[in-house]
């Protein structure tokens, strides 16, 4: 049986580790879709250099954990007399990685928009970007909003590798908890149904959406 009084004495503990991972999820999910999103327009775009970098940035930030980017930002920039707390290296590191997905799955969607589309805004006097931001993305963002969300919901999970740097969000908390009452199945329980509350609507909010789009269509 769970031992509820753990949650009831240390409720604050939690809610302060629910609120902070709530506002690291938030900052790093904006950062994320901005980045993401500039950096799949620099993939498709019709100048090379914007294609290297962006092409570059996916490929190398895909391809190693978020642990690394983690301790790259919080360990390795004190080096170049940059010291960032762990909750900013945290969201910083969240929305590098994450911004990676993100770019990958906006320019699926953009490659599945008609090139017509691109045509007809540049015909109709739109310059590349007017019709990138007028016309394409915002047809692209609604094609892959299942994939994002799932971005989005993995990023919250993801939030848990800032209890390494000290961010104070969940994970964080439940170690505190943990190694004050020397109780670890039932934090972590309570840990985990916290995150729940998260993500779960989220989830339900993605599904309900894309059956609502797939209605509309």
């Amino acid at each position: 049986m769970l031992d509820f009084t753990i949650l009831s004495e240390n409720f604050d503990v939690f809610l302060e580790g629910f609120k902070n991972t709530l506002y690291v999820s938030f900052l790093a999910l904006i950062g994320s879709f901005i980045l993401g999103t500039i950096l799949a327009i620099f993939r498709i775009a019709p100048i090379k250099p914007l294609n290297w970098i962006g092409t570059i940035y996916v490929e190398f930030i895909r391809n190693i954990p978020l642990l690394i980017i983690l301790f790259f930002i919080f360990t390795g920039l004190p080096v170049f007399e940059i010291r960032l707390s762990g909750f900013v290296a945290g969201t910083l590191a969240l929305m590098i990685y994450t911004a990676a997905f993100i770019a990958e799955a906006i320019r699926a969607g953009i490659l599945s928009v008609p090139k017509g589309q691109m045509e007809a805004a540049r015909s109709s006097g739109l310059t590349y970007t007017q019709a990138m931001v007028h016309v394409i993305l915002p047809q692209a963002i609604k094609i892959v909003i299942p994939p994002l969300g799932n971005q989005f919901i993995n990023l919250v999970k993801n939030s848990s590798v800032l209890t390494i740097v000290a961010a104070g969000e969940l994970m964080y908390q439940g170690d505190l908890i943990s190694s004050r009452t020397f109780v670890t199945f039932d934090v972590y329980i309570f840990v985990a149904v916290f995150y729940l509350i998260i993500t779960l609507p989220l989830s339900l909010g993605v599904n309900r959406l894309e059956k609502r789009l797939a209605l509309s269509n």
